[in-house]
């Protein structure tokens, strides 16, 4: 498939911290406890969306400066398509990840000044008519692509992540144009159940999907108009969840494009996170289409229909 992933693409450093919340002292030696890695979420999806066999072209805004240098020299190593990373940024932006052995994580993102830019939709044009689906994530410079791809008729996803919020004002627009809608259940304002079925009722996604972590993940499908609750796969070693649910919905896509029903492409998606989870840095532990396949057969996933209002 041919994919196009336009949002933010940063250089991540994780510290692995003893606990939540951090004591105060002077100095610590966690050591091979600090890694450097290229990240962000266009990269997240992107490379497992590649790992997964797709064609991949990430568009982003970077800086003409050692830690841009870094990302296209990734991409390319990966053999990503680089040709919409724009160097218009005053620095590239940056992320420190604090994590613990119970998978718990906190993070800082430093933005610098990409949400003042705009990603101009005729530079895409051409790469866009090509596309069997558009990831739009949800910052700023993407605004401008909603409509555009929309009136083009092509299938938008997005992952609007922790939003309190049904009618939040950051994602609304968002959420309007998601044809595939991905939240986590992180800051919810109630239960899962119930604001799915806000989300469903105020918007037009055909696909939402609400990641729960260890809890599983619950799917609305409008063509059905029923609500799912999965179980999480089991794994038996948690290492660090960063990028778990880049790569749930990562997974989801591919399964989903190549015609796989929702329901079989969330199980998988569900298992696709469980694997990277083993691993520490949100890019890191992403497995091929043989290998899901491997624990698709050899590994149950509890899913249950939730009761829909009406």
């Amino acid at each position: 498939m041919n994919i196009i992933v336009s949002g933010l693409i940063n250089i991540e450093t994780t510290l692995r911290v003893q606990k939540f919340p951090i004591d105060y002292y002077p100095i610590d030696y966690p050591f091979f406890g600090i890694q450097s890695e290229v990240s962000g979420v266009a990269y997240n999806v992107g490379k497992a969306l590649s790992v997964l066999g797709n064609t991949i072209q990430i568009a982003s805004f970077i800086g003409d400066d050692e830690e841009g240098k870094r990302i296209l020299l990734k991409l390319e190593q990966e053999r990503i398509t680089n040709r919409f990373m724009y160097c218009e940024l005053k620095q590239t932006p940056v992320t420190v990840a604090l994590y613990d052995e119970e998978g718990r994580r906190q993070i800082y993102c430093d933005l610098k000044d990409i949400q003042d830019k705009s990603m101009d939709g005729i530079r895409l044009e051409a790469a866009l008519k090509e596309s069997d689906v558009v990831i739009l994530c949800n910052v700023n410079f993407n605004r401008p692509l909603l409509k555009k791809v929309k009136n083009m008729g092509k299938l938008i996803a997005s992952d609007v992540h922790m939003i309190q919020d049904s009618d939040d004002l950051y994602n609304k627009e968002f959420m309007e144009y998601a044809d595939i809608l991905f939240l986590s259940d992180e800051r919810l304002p109630c239960e899962a159940e119930q604001f799915i079925f806000e989300l469903k009722t105020k918007y037009a996604a055909k696909i939402i999907v609400i990641g729960r972590g260890r809890k599983g993940a619950l799917l609305y499908e409008r063509l059905e108009n029923k609500i799912y609750r999965f179980e999480a796969a089991p794994v038996d070693k948690v290492v660090n969840t960063l990028g778990a649910g880049d790569a749930l919905f990562s997974c989801f896509i591919h399964y989903y494009l190549k015609g796989y029903s929702a329901i079989e492409a969330l199980t998988r998606a569900e298992l696709f996170a469980a694997l990277k989870i083993r691993c520490n840095g949100a890019a890191s532990g992403l497995s091929s289409e043989p290998t899901v396949e491997d624990y698709y057969k050899n590994t149950e996933v509890t899913v249950k229909e939730v009761a829909v209002r009406a």
